[in-house]
């Protein structure tokens, strides 16, 4: 990781889809995840009236310095889980960032060539690892695979912390659609 390493370092990614797709849990898990390594984060959820289907996302930062403001005009990054996302803040990125599209549900490539764009099939994925359910931590798999701004054990850690007592069936097949992310991730790199 670049921190460790001696340099600065910033990342900021938006993470965008509908809701009901834990885009707002991905973040979080990220931002954790950052705290875990030593990191300055900040989260910003943003998300419409009717949550279910309605549009969300979220705003992150991960930095090795003091974050000015959790707000960005243009991020370094763009997971899209959809293709409102995409259309929404593909332009927004700035020049050389990187995006993931989820490509089960979007079909369109980035109209961009300045950017590093990775095609993952989250649902795809998610189904192999043994549920829907957990597309978005196929698609946070794929993100942290390719770009290496934390290690993925820490979002994992940050996983089991923050799952509910609840859900805790659902650990396993959540890390393994982590692991199975970010293979394809850095397949794709």
């Amino acid at each position: 990781m670049l921190l460790r390493m001696g340099f600065v370092m910033h990342e900021s990614v938006i993470m965008s889809g509908f809701g009901g797709q834990g885009i707002l849990l991905m973040g979080q898990l990220l931002c954790y995840a950052g705290m875990q390594e030593g990191l300055k984060v900040t989260w910003m959820p943003s998300y419409g009236p009717e949550m279910r289907g309605g549009t969300a996302n979220c705003t992150v930062m991960l930095s090795s310095e003091r974050i000015g403001s959790p707000v960005t005009q243009h991020p370094g990054s763009l997971v899209a889980m959809n293709k409102a996302s995409l259309e929404k803040f593909e332009s927004a990125i700035q020049s050389g960032g990187f995006l993931v599209i989820n490509s089960s549900l979007v079909d369109s490539d980035s109209r961009r060539s300045d950017l590093t764009v990775i095609r993952v099939p989250a649902n795809e994925i998610a189904e192999e690892a043994g549920s829907l359910q957990v597309t978005n931590m196929a698609a946070l798999g794929a993100y942290i695979g390719a770009r290496g701004v934390v290690p993925l054990e820490a979002v994992k850690a940050a996983l089991r912390r923050l799952i509910p007592e609840h859900r805790k069936e659902l650990l396993a097949v959540n890390e393994e659609a982590l692991r199975r992310g970010a293979a394809a991730g850095q397949r794709k790199k």
